[in-house]
């Protein structure tokens, strides 16, 4: 017997059930700043990563990727995506919180505007990205700032779903924060993320 689809799933495969690929096919910006990160052989896991944009770039440059997403239908879009790159991933269907968070196993883990999270979930998520790193690890996250709430351009219309400096410093308290920033930039991910955006960037190394 199947398993029932889960509410949130349900959500997400609504939203992600169409022909088209809602946040684009191109890699996320702020990440391809970060390109130098991803040589051969570095094994990197991509967050609640959608329709594969991040995780099909990622691959392309050479690392070993794991993917998951909640929805089904994302992670259908994102193996075509893959396909028609000519690259491999290997792609789950997972929630956040029912992910393998395997200790000391990625060089590389990406966080790219993952604000569905409640702040309990957050705190989790956050936790577990730096339990999963290796030594000398690094951490890519990229998220929408409260400024967002002015733009309307995309994420989450909950303020407690938004990132601040403070906020990422206090969660990543335990890393060496190699970069992070505040800023404002035009984007153009898809009809999902489009305009003027409110962003935070950050790098942090894992060296304990």
């Amino acid at each position: 017997m199947d398993k029932p689809e889960s509410k949130p799933a349900k959500v997400w495969n609504d939203i992600f059930d169409k022909p088209d690929y809602i946040f684009g096919t191109e890699p996320n910006d702020y990440l391809v700043e970060k390109k130098e990160y991803f040589r051969p052989g570095r094994k990197v896991l991509m967050v609640a990563d959608g329709e594969g944009r991040n995780s099909v770039w990622a691959a392309a440059l050479g690392a070993d990727v794991d993917a998951f997403d909640l929805s089904e239908k994302a992670v259908e879009k994102a193996e075509k995506l893959a396909a028609e790159k000519g690259v491999s991933v290997n792609y789950f269907i997972s929630g956040v919180d029912e992910w393998d968070w395997e200790e000391a196993k990625y060089d590389v883990v990406v966080v790219i505007f993952v604000q569905f999270a409640t702040p309990n979930m957050r705190t989790r998520l956050f936790a577990n990205c730096i339990k999963t790193l290796k030594k000398g690890g690094l951490l890519i996250l990229q998220g929408y700032t409260p400024k967002q709430l002015e733009y309307k351009t995309g994420g989450p219309s909950i303020l407690g779903h938004l990132y601040t400096e403070e906020m990422l410093r206090d969660y990543f308290a335990s890393l060496d924060i190699l970069e992070l920033k505040t800023y404002d930039a035009f984007i153009s991910e898809g009809p999902r993320h489009t305009g003027m955006s409110g962003l935070i960037g950050m790098v942090a190394g894992k060296n304990g």
